[in-house]
């Protein structure tokens, strides 16, 4: 998922490699300007207005937004006396974060004994994004984590013959699935409704949330666990996957062409929750003021 994630080139499961005579080092850091007005908001106040955000990768993380100290609000933040040890950026100090009538222990950290080659965050203040309020970028709110530039989705029609089946049982049989490419992820495939047996699809009380994609919904195949999903109101930048099915190919079995699918390594979804225990009424409609 983008640059430093899933299988992203900076992060330790890539699936490609850089073409450079001596090996890189395993760790691999990455900073540069966002070049969007971000804000916070907590307690009630906007505590953080820039447009001189530096974003910053590294692996296995999503991007995490560093603020300069003065586009921070004056008296936001409170020096503890607790540190960490950051792998590669050193020293780290934390904040307590104070607005209106709200108080976030630990929400914000600076690195205060950088290395020579990360003196770009020097002087920068980045926000716990579960202990904050909302971050938005102009007047959008940003749900999940910061946008990573570098994670893309390109959807494509394809005529290819896509078959579902569950023990002796056809779930889906089409010869008009969608295939979605999404970086650091293998295609997936998804099939409109009218393709499949919905007879055999089993409702199932778990949601999970994908910032670029929406709100998403499980079924099962008989004891076939967790074995399709579908965004019924996938956001509008992916609006021709709302309400298609696509089916797990470890769980039931997918046939393309008559080839098998199975899950590649390091493909495995990891769930995440909607954002700061948001409604879903407050996830789905994104194109509508936050």
């Amino acid at each position: 998922m983008g640059l430093s994630w899933q299988q992203g080139p900076l992060s330790p499961g890539a699936i490609g490699r850089f073409l450079v005579p001596e090996p890189l080092p395993e760790r691999l850091l990455y900073v540069e300007p966002l070049r969007r007005r971000m804000r916070v908001r907590f307690g009630g106040n906007w505590i953080a207005d820039s447009e001189n955000v530096l974003l910053l990768f590294e692996p296995s993380h999503y991007p995490m937004a560093y603020f300069p100290e003065t586009d921070v609000s004056p008296n936001t933040l409170q020096r503890t006396d607790h540190t960490t040890r950051h792998p590669d950026l050193g020293l780290t100090s934390w904040y307590v974060v104070q607005a209106g009538q709200q108080s976030a222990p630990r929400g914000a950290w600076q690195h205060i004994d950088l290395p020579a080659y990360a003196t770009q965050l020097r002087s920068r203040v980045a926000f716990s994004w579960p202990a904050m309020d909302a971050f938005y970028e102009e007047d959008e709110r940003i749900v999940g984590h910061a946008a990573d530039s570098y994670h893309r989705i390109d959807i494509r029609q394809t005529s290819r013959h896509l078959v579902v089946r569950h023990r002796d049982r056809t779930i889906a049989e089409t010869k008009r699935p969608m295939v979605l490419y999404e970086s650091g992820f293998a295609p997936r495939w998804y099939v409109p409704r009218a393709d499949v047996d919905e007879s055999a699809l089993i409702p199932v009380e778990r949601q999970t949330f994908c910032p670029y994609k929406g709100l998403c919904s499980y079924y099962n195949v008989g004891d076939a666990l967790l074995a399709v999903w579908s965004y019924p109101e996938a956001y509008p930048e992916v609006g021709r996957i709302s309400n298609f099915l696509s089916f797990e190919p470890d769980i039931v079995s997918v046939q393309l062409d008559g080839k098998q699918l199975h899950l590649e390594p390091g493909q495995a979804v990891i769930p995440h929750g909607a954002d700061r225990e948001l409604t879903v009424a407050e996830v789905l409609p994104r194109r509508k003021s936050a």
